[in-house]
């Protein structure tokens, strides 16, 4: 109820300063898909509105964009020295993959997986149902022979990306959840999260079970990113992991998204208007969108329905999005440094 009633009044502000253009956009007031959205600048909270009967209590599903968290989480365990790098073997965590016949699985290391480039088995997004039904999907992946060479190409993975919560866990000793709420969701205030496991007793890290969480928390881990991993003071995830995610050293072009996407470290990057983006992004249009020149976060939750999820997202990027950042353009003055 607090939630609520603080982005009523903070929405009243904002407009009485600057007209919300973006508000009266018929794809955003007759959206029936929309649940909740976010806009931060600057680190402070510009806009916040909810939708559809929807309030900012719920914690809505955030599908892929749970990779995007995790990458985040694999950063902090890189820092903390529960993971030597991006470039260290799967192997070291899954020592199946040394007993493998094709030594090449022993070359995957946790960037190929980050980058959706392990070659690992995938699963048929048509019957995800026989994927899900699994016992050890994570055993099931690793078993599998491989697509393709290490590193190759970009073959979007669900599946393989689940197994970096369970890289997570045996690196640290700790529940993907655990270790998130110690060290990231708790210093961050975030005190509301579901997290279902898969049937191998790991916390979803592909997106398909998904973490749900507030969208004004999810923007509380963009702002995070955009202020160089700090929080009150406090460095929660060190500078060059969030360059690194920023800008990783290695993208592959993505097969969806906005036009002339990149993939890298499970973000989606892109050159915007002359401005560099990095987003997660998650079926159905779940986005948390990072516009570091700008200092600007947006977040947005909305309905997971497999029959109008593409169209959905489509409309949030390129109908709604465009207006917010011009927007945010027009309206907050430009930072004279960027924080990272």
């Amino acid at each position: 109820m607090r939630i609520v009633i603080f982005f009523t009044l903070l929405f009243t502000t904002i407009a009485a300063r600057s007209q919300v253009t973006f508000d009266s956009s018929a794809y955003l007031r007759d959206n029936r898909g929309i649940f909740s959205l976010v806009v931060a600048v600057n680190d402070s909270i510009v806009y916040g509105k909810n939708f559809n009967g929807k309030t900012g209590e719920e914690l809505f599903n955030n599908q892929s964009l749970t990779k995007s968290i995790v990458a985040v989480l694999i950063g902090i365990a890189i820092d903390k020295g529960f993971i030597g790098s991006t470039e260290t073997p799967v192997a070291d965590f899954l020592p199946v993959l040394k007993k493998d016949p094709d030594p090449r699985k022993r070359r995957i290391t946790v960037g190929d997986v980050m980058n959706q480039a392990s070659g690992l088995w995938h699963e048929n997004l048509e019957r995800l149902d026989l994927y899900l039904a699994l016992n050890d999907p994570s055993g099931y992946v690793l078993e599998q022979p491989l697509l393709t060479e290490p590193g190759a190409a970009l073959h979007y993975n669900n599946a393989a990306s689940h197994l970096l919560s369970v890289i997570l866990s045996k690196a640290t000793g700790q529940t993907t959840l655990s270790f998130a709420q110690k060290y990231l969701f708790t210093p961050l205030d975030i005190h509301e999260v579901t997290w279902p496991k898969m049937k191998d007793g790991y916390y979803d890290g592909g997106g398909l079970f998904s973490v749900h969480m507030r969208t004004v928390d999810v923007n509380k881990i963009g702002r995070l990113l955009l202020n160089g991993g700090r929080f009150k003071s406090k460095q929660l995830v060190s500078r060059k992991w969030v360059q690194t995610l920023l800008a990783p050293a290695k993208t592959y072009p993505a097969p969806w998204g906005l036009a002339n996407t990149t993939y890298g470290l499970c973000f989606y990057h892109k050159i915007y208007n002359g401005e560099p983006l990095t987003y997660g992004m998650g079926w159905g249009g779940q986005f948390l969108i990072l516009i570091p020149g700008m200092n600007a976060a947006v977040s947005v939750n909305q309905d997971v329905n497999d029959q109008t999820a593409i169209r959905q997202s489509d409309i949030f990027m390129n109908r709604i999005f465009p207006l917010i950042f011009d927007w945010i353009r027009h309206t907050f003055p430009r930072p004279l440094t960027t924080k990272n």
